[in-house]
């Protein structure tokens, strides 16, 4: 049966020698991480910051869990050193000096006081003794690699996190804002004033905003902090920038607003001077359609001839309130009144072209109707029938009705009729015309 004590089988030579190179090597990589860690910058912004919120407990806790690593490496430390003066004692090491070293490399020869655990605030898992009321807690040198790993990487993701959220946001929140004030300044100079244009308002509101999202961000970084799901590496996850994305954005549409405004500011004088063309053709169309009416009322007996309604005065009122705006360069007034009045002067136009056409419709009647009666004339001519009398009779008295005024339009139309009715029956009677008869189309007539 082999030699055993309270840490199990006495080690020989070569697993102790193993063991101090193993744990030489972990020591080396601790103290290399431990001082990366103390060096870190977000830890050092950590130590200055006046935190609040959810980041001030953490770094709290934090700030203990490092103290305590530096406390548990100081034991690691010293039971590794003790271990490696017994082991260079003699090159061959007695069985005292075996039993010594398996007891520290592989019992619990570390103790450190419960006060300093209990402090980080992290229960001793793999063996260790601590807790409340507990004195002091015993580890072995493996158990207490383990311990500190677990504590390194909970620090250090703190760490990262907080780091990572200062040097994302508070950048981005500063350009952000010195975009705002080139913004405010410029829509200060069109007129967007806090009060006086919603744009304005937007800009007032996003500058609270920004102020009071990179005060939070400063004080408390880890509320801006979004971990990633799964995710073991330390600082796995995100700055989360939903509140900065969204000002962002509503930035970008106040700048997009007085773009448009600028651009109001630069062609007004070209869109008011259109704005006088359009009413003014309307005008003059309306007018136009007025003195038709009167001739229609003249020359046009039994018919309704529409009433033409005057130029309306509010839109001239707007054009005038539109040219004093652009005069006291209140742009942001002058820009929605523009877009209102350009669609309202196209429809007025459209308007008086429809009331002209509407009006001019019985005159256009009657133009049609001599047309499709000199037309017959013209084709009975052409056929040498130009002479016969029912004819002849049909067609002065179209022609009496439509050259002469007031003309009844309805009792003209009847008296073209029966003149075309004639000629088709005259034309299909007649000898040596070939192809005429009295089909539906030629009962119609040129223009039917």
């Amino acid at each position: 049966m082999a030699d055993t004590d309270p840490a199990g089988p006495v080690m020989d030579r070569d697993e102790v020698d193993r063991a101090l190179a193993r744990l030489g090597a972990e020591h080396e990589a601790i103290e290399t991480s431990l001082l990366a860690l103390q060096d870190h910058a977000g830890r050092r912004l950590l130590e200055g910051a006046g935190l609040t919120g959810v980041t001030a407990e953490r770094w709290t806790s934090t700030e203990a869990a490092i103290t305590l690593l530096w406390t548990y490496f100081d034991a690691y430390t010293d039971v590794l050193r003790t271990a490696r003066e017994i082991r260079a004692r003699r090159r061959w090491s007695s069985r005292e000096d075996l039993v010594e070293l398996t007891e520290l490399l592989r019992g619990e020869p570390v103790t450190v006081a419960g006060s300093a655990a209990a402090t980080a605030n992290a229960p001793a898992p793999h063996g260790g003794q601590a807790g409340p009321g507990v004195l002091s807690e015993r580890w072995s040198l493996s158990a207490l690699v383990d311990r500190m790993n677990e504590l390194y990487a909970s620090s250090l993701d703190m760490v990262v996190a907080a780091d990572a959220v200062w040097s994302a946001l508070p950048a981005r929140i500063d350009l952000l804002s010195a975009e705002l004030r080139r913004t405010s300044r410029l829509a200060h100079s069109v007129g967007v004033r806090p009060g006086e244009h919603p744009a304005g308002d937007d800009l007032e509101r996003i500058t609270r905003t920004l102020k009071k999202l990179r005060e939070q961000v400063v004080s408390d970084p880890l509320a801006f902090w979004r971990p990633a799901e799964g995710s073991s590496a330390p600082g796995g996850g995100k700055p989360d920038t939903t509140v900065y994305d969204r000002e962002a954005r509503a930035l970008e549409d106040v700048r997009r607003e007085i773009d448009a405004v600028l651009a109001v500011r630069q062609d007004a004088e070209k869109r008011i001077v259109r704005l006088r063309d359009v009413l003014s053709r309307a005008d003059r169309t309306l007018a136009e359609a007025r003195t038709a009416r009167g001739e229609v009322l003249a020359k046009i007996a039994a018919t309704e001839v529409p009433v033409v309604s005057g130029p309306p005065t509010a839109l001239q009122e707007q054009l005038s309130t539109a040219a004093e705006y652009r005069r006291h360069a209140q742009w942001h007034r002058l820009s929605p009144l523009l877009e209102s009045l350009e669609q309202k002067a196209e429809d007025e136009l459209l308007r008086a072209r429809e009331s002209l056409t509407a009006v001019t419709a019985p005159l256009a009647v009657r133009a049609e109707l001599r047309g499709r009666l000199d037309a017959y004339r013209a084709k009975v001519t052409r056929h040498g029938l130009a002479e016969d009398p029912l004819l002849v009779e049909r067609y002065e008295k179209a022609r009496r009705m439509l050259w002469s005024a007031p003309c009844d339009l309805r009792a003209a139309e009847q008296a073209v009729l029966r003149y075309q009715q004639a000629v088709a029956e005259l034309l299909g009677a007649a000898p040596g015309v070939p192809g005429q008869g009295t089909g539906p189309d030629e009962r119609r007539g040129p223009g039917a």
